[in-house]
């Protein structure tokens, strides 16, 4: 039977008006973690615009950010006031997940008292900084701090939460050869580089129960040498499952590509989607409304995410479902990313 991008479907428990997901995208206006009016207008638009579901940007779980303004969710002071966010998305019958994030070495903060982690004492690509290599115990509460994380975001009302193992971060060092080079239970094999994200999913659903939705960010491919394999993509994925998730999103170094190229991961995620019984999310140069449609319908992926189209136009959902699928405002320009996640040419 043909899949429709604009037809109810559901993950696990939790209802999906469309195929459509708003992907993660930080606005950088929070304030020691905590929301700012921009960064609540930033989701109640998206509400608004007719996306089925809203994942946040970096959330940290942690006592360091990736960069200063993204949000965080590293004590129970935020509850209250993200309940005041999935209340308003709610609303719009729109579902809310919050995505969670340790940075590991990837920093760039000025964390002159923290203690930096990463799997391995190697220096970051992009930070430069050097981590202290996590012990067995660093690791365990790391993985509590997600855990405890996620807790709060199921009291605050989120309908799920989303472990970021992608784009270099702690999650997804683990799983990337360059920078994990343990010779423990952690390392060493494409089985175990997955373990530190099987067991924080693990942990995770102990405090969550089976029934939450927990997506997943990985990368296909970190397009560093020594980065990820296909083979170990692979591996990772199936272990994930096998822990419990709800669904995958694939995504990949997306800044390499050229604002004329489409669908940046879709052999990959198209290769996982056929393998795999839960739902696999597409994201990454979605740019045409017809092509997407026909990869719904012709192979076994779910449903697409978009970033950069949703910066550009809030309301591009309810444009294309009213029937207007014209060209979409967004060129790729990727000026966003210079201008605190906000369109150029909404200016």
């Amino acid at each position: 039977m043909e899949k429709n991008l604009f037809e109810k479907t559901k993950i696990g428990n939790m209802n999906m008006k469309n195929r459509f997901i708003a992907a993660a995208v930080t606005s950088f206006h929070a304030i020691n973690g905590h929301m700012t009016e921009k960064d609540f207008k930033v989701y109640e638009d998206l509400a608004k615009g007719g996306s089925s579901t809203i994942i946040t940007g970096y959330t940290y779980i942690s006592h360091y950010a990736v960069s200063d303004g993204m949000l965080g969710i590293y004590d129970d002071s935020f509850i209250q006031e993200y309940k005041e966010l999935t209340d308003v998305v709610h609303q719009q019958d729109a579902n809310i997940i919050l995505q969670l994030v340790h940075p590991g070495s990837v920093t760039l903060v000025n964390t002159h008292v923290a203690r930096i982690l990463g799997p391995s004492e190697v220096e970051n690509l992009l930070s430069k900084k050097v981590p202290f290599e996590m012990t067995k115990e660093d690791i365990k509460k790391v993985q509590h701090s997600f855990a405890d994380a996620a807790l709060r975001a199921q009291k605050a009302g989120f309908d799920g939460i989303e472990l970021h193992a992608a784009h270099g971060l702690l999650l997804s060092q683990f799983l990337t050869p360059y920078y994990n080079q343990r010779t423990d239970e952690y390392g060493g094999s494409d089985e175990n580089r997955a373990r530190m994200l099987v067991e924080t999913i693990q942990c995770i659903r102990e405090k969550v129960g089976l029934e939450y939705p927990i997506f997943v960010k990985i990368n296909c491919s970190d397009n560093i040498e020594n980065g990820i394999t296909s083979e170990g993509f692979h591996t990772a994925c199936k272990q994930i499952i096998s822990s419990g998730v709800s669904a995958i999103e694939v995504s990949g170094p997306w800044m390499i590509f050229k604002n004329t190229d489409s669908f940046y991961f879709l052999d990959h995620t198209k290769k996982i989607a056929e393998e795999k019984e839960i739902p696999i999310i597409l994201v990454g140069g979605i740019n045409d409304i017809a092509t997407a449609n026909k990869i719904i319908n012709d192979t076994s992926i779910e449903y697409l995410s978009l970033a950069r189209p949703l910066i550009a136009e809030p309301d591009l959902i309810n444009r294309l479902a009213s029937g207007d699928t014209s060209k979409m405002k967004c060129i790729r320009c990727n000026g966003c990313a210079q201008n605190s996640g906000q369109c150029v040419l909404n200016q």
